[in-house]
């Protein structure tokens, strides 16, 4: 008679699991290189009385395995039995793989169910997925030169003014840079000219270009400069133009060249989902001299767009009239942006460092990966980031599934999630969103991914991180009381030691911190257009400024470039990561409780950012409260909490 499944004894027992990649300890990462030797522990409970297994992976959106593993004994530890499942990706094929853990065991035939911490559920009906493997073959080379560095994400018309650009048709200039207040809509979501402009352009930035380096920059990361209507520019009029507003492109040749004397690189904000209906590609309101597809069926670009009735009734970006949808799989329109003389060649040969693709979801695999081909073309290290809100590894839209990270379109997202997650973690003292970045988002990065993940405390379209740590709720309030509405004395004092901490986090993870223009002075700022505000020149906090500078020295140590990174603790009071390199360790902690944390550091231990009180009777070091620190450790020392 076969044993009957005790469900409630079988839910009370969990396995995790580890993978290792050509023998070197992986942790938690779920990705590997076509050709790369694959294998997995699996820790699984010695009173399942397990008598065999097999690891069986799925092609995504395929009901057969391509690898059956049976899993074979290898130790004791503890209350676990482990036992290893090992192959060869050699000859196989680049994609997203789902696992399946099927058991033996007293319970009779049991499957995983979870994640790398799993429990366990009787075999019925479909395959459950324990987790997940990216299979990669990356065809371009790393750009090196952003790894260990630091990502200046500047709002072109709010930085700096630095020369005379005229003043366009249409344009009002707001003259009261210290406390001018963006244009914005009477509630969330009513239409909104954009058409004031503070003034700020290339010429700006280029004047700016020693005090950018001083935060250990690498690369300027702009929000568009074509030529467009808005003071935001994400309504593109002209590709391959440079706005006059901003200088055009001698202005913009000018900061290529001299922000090269600094060894930092631009990289362009490549908005080519959409254009405005103000361009010389739609030319709705008759701006351009040429025929545009508003106008005419017989213009060049009517195919460019998708029309449900001409001229009135056509597709947009989220149904905004002024945003027509491009069909960039349109050939002339492919080629346009993606051939050679076109939109990304004809930036590419001027010399920047790369492209943030917007929206990159709503752009094909095949427009994605020939923009990188083509970037890389001219230069060969050019950086290519999407903007991606998600999980970046298995994402689906518009029902097809990305391959974002198989090695031939995205060298790395922006890191919303890792933003999130810490956000809540600060504020709230939740640890959910932050454990669901370390424990499933971060994992299933390729490692070269995730050593170029933008890490963002803040962008054009977040509320400013000084104010998302600390200021009022912006529930129930209007959009003009968000407008004057500023943190109190206190308030900001304790915005600026949050943002300090959470700057310390981002920039000793995995990834590249990017610094959004003013957060590291104590910009504040609401939702859009308040988090757009123009940089304080002249009242800058200095001790927030100091810090941010610190971090950008400390980014050089090459274990901030490619080391090796391990979560070592995590609960609602301390987070606590290493990183890794040769012979190198640095200690990140974050104290996230109101109470002092006491720990002890062996005496070799230096202390590189932050501070902490020394206990004489006990020699422990004590963290303040909600601060973090950043210590040098070496090899096999241990750390006590």
């Amino acid at each position: 008679m076969p044993y009957r499944i005790d469900i409630a004894k079988l839910s009370c027992l969990s396995g995790r699991a580890e993978i290792f990649v050509n023998e070197e300890a992986g942790g938690l990462r779920r990705c590997a290189s076509l050709g790369d030797f694959v294998s997995y522990r699996f820790f699984i409970p010695r009173l399942l009385g397990m008598k065999e297994g097999c690891l069986s992976l799925f092609p995504d959106g395929e009901n057969t395995p391509c690898y059956q593993i049976p899993l074979s004994y290898v130790k004791s530890e503890g209350e676990y039995n482990v036992f290893k499942a090992a192959f060869s990706t050699e000859g196989g094929k680049r994609g997203l793989y789902f696992c399946r853990l099927q058991i033996d065991s007293i319970f009779g035939k049991i499957e995983a169910v979870g994640g790398n911490s799993f429990g366990f559920a009787p075999c019925e009906g479909n395959p459950k997925f324990v987790f997940q493997l990216t299979l990669s073959e990356f065809v371009h080379p790393v750009p090196k030169w952003l790894q260990g560095g630091v990502i200046y994400h500047v709002f072109v018309d709010r930085f700096f003014r630095g020369g005379n650009a005229p003043l366009k048709k249409g344009a009002i200039l707001n003259e009261d840079w210290e406390n001018g207040i963006p244009q914005y809509p009477e509630y969330p979501g009513a239409p909104l000219a954009n058409n004031m402009f503070f003034g700020g352009d290339l010429e700006g930035i280029t004047q700016k270009l020693s005090y950018i380096a001083s935060l250990g920059v690498s690369a300027i990361y702009l929000s568009p400069i074509f030529r467009a209507a808005s003071n935001h520019k994400y309504d593109t009029g002209d590709y391959l133009e440079i706005d006059e507003m901003f200088g055009g492109k001698e202005a913009f040749s000018r900061l290529l060249s001299k922000a090269k004397e600094y060894g930092i690189r631009i990289i362009l904000d490549g908005v080519f989902n959409h254009t405005g209906a103000d361009s010389l590609y739609f030319n709705r309101y008759g701006t351009y001299g040429s025929l545009g597809a508003y106008q005419s069926k017989d213009s060049p670009y009517y195919s460019w767009y998708t029309f449900r009735h001409h001229p009135d009734d056509y597709e947009c970006w989220w149904n905004i009239e002024i945003l027509p949808r491009l069909n960039t799989e349109c050939p002339a329109c492919f080629s346009y942006f993606l051939g050679e003389g076109g939109v990304v060649d004809t930036y590419a040969k001027m010399g920047i460092g790369g492209m943030r693709l917007d929206v990159a979801d709503e752009l094909s695999s095949s427009f994605i990966e020939q923009t990188k081909n083509r970037l890389a073309a001219e230069v060969s290290d050019a950086v290519l980031y999407g903007e991606v809100w998600e999980d970046a590894s298995n994402k689906i839209a518009y029902g097809k599934r990305r391959s974002y990270y198989q090695g031939k379109e995205l060298d790395g997202v922006m890191n919303y999630p890792l933003r999130t997650g810490l956000v809540s973690y600060i504020r709230e003292k939740r640890t959910e969103a932050l454990s669901y970045y370390f424990n499933e988002v971060l994992p299933n990065m390729p490692k070269r991914v995730a050593d170029l993940s933008m890490n963002l405390l803040g962008t054009h379209d977040t509320v400013r991180i000084a104010t998302a740590l600390s200021a009022p709720s912006p529930e129930g309030r209007t959009n003009k009381e968000l407008s004057l509405l500023r943190m109190t004395e206190k308030e900001r004092e304790r915005a600026v030691q949050l943002v300090m901490a959470a700057y310390t986090v981002i920039a000793t993870l995995e990834g590249v911190p990017s610094i959004y223009y003013g957060d590291e002075v104590g910009l504040e700022g609401y939702s859009d257009p308040f988090n757009r505000m123009p940089f304080p020149w002249g009242r800058e906090n200095k001790t927030l400024l100091k810090h941010y500078q610190k971090i950008g020295a400390l980014r050089k140590k090459k274990a901030y470039a490619d080391g090796a990174f391990r979560l070592v603790r995590l609960n609602k009071d301390c987070l606590a990561f290493t990183r890794e390199k040769k012979n190198t360790v640095f200690l990140t902690v974050y104290n996230n409780s109101p109470r002092p944390l006491s720990f002890l550091l062996p005496d070799s231990a230096k202390l590189l950012i932050g501070k902490t009180e020394r206990e004489e009777k006990t020699k422990s070091h004590i963290l303040a409260p909600e601060a973090a620190i950043v210590v040098s450790l070496q090899q096999g020392d241990t750390v006590s909490f």
